[in-house]
């Protein structure tokens, strides 16, 4: 493993020219839709132009906590958000007439992202219990050795150590960042922490490293085709996932259809 030293509505952070990328609105969150092709052609502008974009996927939990935390709704608006799962993609059918381009969930898109990029790039990667960054790591320079891939750190830093961290940052400024918090913490600390000297683009990717690093293991492609990963984590961690899914899910339809009947969004 290397080291190294129609429009969206929102400019992308860092003065870059606003982009054009058609925005869906699923309970308050501003959902970009777009191809994979045309999302990886945005991304890569940031890359090119060594500006900084913040990623985030959004799924029914992330679009939950924002539907209850106005902080958080203010945060996303500097993000350029992607549908993340079934849940979004009955959203926009309902709400706005029409499916998603495509599931853009940061666990398989992150991969074509990088796949995508024959410029070699800087990739550091945060998040995760310890270990299972630098573990994710060495599998990310197995399968893209075009690109240079570093830990910045595991999840679990105190305040004192976040300045090292941000200062590290700052000297070698990665071209992309990859923040394994969960939600919304990843959001929120991008959203608070990061900005152009940080980084190009800082993406918020949840499990990705433990996918990677086989803590989790990953539905079978036949489930994932059916759109149906969701059931089958829940199958596999039932006591850590049942209130996201077996609450969250039926809470997060209810607001899509009150969005529907009234135009609001409600919490």
């Amino acid at each position: 493993m290397n080291a190294f030293s129609a429009p969206y509505a929102q400019p992308l952070v860092g003065r870059m020219p606003a982009i054009e990328a058609p925005r869906r609105d699923i309970v308050g969150v501003q959902v970009a839709a777009l191809t994979r092709d045309q999302a990886l052609a945005l991304i890569a502008r940031a890359f090119d132009r060594k500006r900084h974009l913040r990623l985030a996927y959004c799924n029914a939990h992330l679009a939950n906590f924002a539907a209850n935390d106005a902080a958080l709704r203010a945060a996303l608006s500097s993000f350029l958000i992607l549908p993340d799962g079934i849940g979004v993609d009955v959203a926009s059918q309902l709400l706005h007439g029409a499916h998603f381009p495509a599931n853009l969930n940061g666990t398989d898109f992150t991969p074509a992202l990088l796949a995508a990029q024959r410029e070699p790039l800087r990739v550091m990667l945060l998040g995760g219990k310890p270990g299972i960054a630098e573990r994710a790591a060495a599998r990310l320079q197995n399968e893209h050795p075009q690109h240079d891939f570093a830990v910045l750190s595991h999840g679990y830093f105190s305040a004192e150590d976040e300045a090292a961290l941000l200062a590290r940052l700052e000297y070698e400024r990665p071209d992309l960042l990859l923040v394994a918090f969960g939600n919304p913490r990843q959001e929120k600390w991008i959203a608070e922490k990061l900005g152009p000297r940080h980084c190009s683009v800082a993406a918020g990717i949840g499990a990705f490293f433990d996918f990677l690093a086989g803590e989790v293991t990953r539905a079978p492609l036949w489930i994932r085709r059916l759109r149906m990963e969701w059931l089958y984590r829940l199958w596999l961690e039932p006591g850590r996932l049942w209130r996201r899914y077996v609450v969250g899910n039926p809470i997060f339809l209810l607001r899509v259809l009150r969005q529907r009947l009234t135009g609001r969004k409600v919490a």
